[in-house]
């Protein structure tokens, strides 16, 4: 979980809201937003009698990725280089006109897309 919450704090920028155990399940869940509180809540959730998580192969995968809108992508970039953090898909424009957006993995190997609009 500390892995997780450094990640989405430090590096994605969202603030964590509240922490808290959830004894009858043997859990533990965090919610994180952006800074501004604008956005939508992002909840973590870790079941300790879990030992291992497996992300199953991306053809497999029931559950495809997050999305984040940032507004530079190449500050995003840069800063997601310099933290090691896994960029599974170069920054791209979808056609002429439209967003321009990358994807990363997060400790998990959760896969994020990052979306710039201008």
């Amino acid at each position: 979980m500390d892995r997780s919450i450094d990640f989405y704090t430090r590096i994605m920028g969202l603030k964590l809201l509240s922490r808290r155990e959830i004894p009858q399940n043997n859990a533990e869940i965090a919610f994180l937003q952006d800074p501004e509180g604008k956005g939508a809540k992002l909840e973590l959730t870790l079941f300790r009698a879990q030992k291992k998580f497996i992300q199953a192969e991306y053809e497999d995968r029931l559950f495809d990725h997050l999305a984040f809108e940032v507004k530079s992508m190449d500050e995003t970039i840069s800063k997601m280089r310099k933290e090691k953090v896994t960029i599974t898909d170069e920054p791209f424009r979808l056609g002429p006109t439209g967003p321009l957006i990358a994807f990363i993995e997060d400790p998990d190997g959760t896969l994020i897309e990052l979306i710039e609009r201008k």
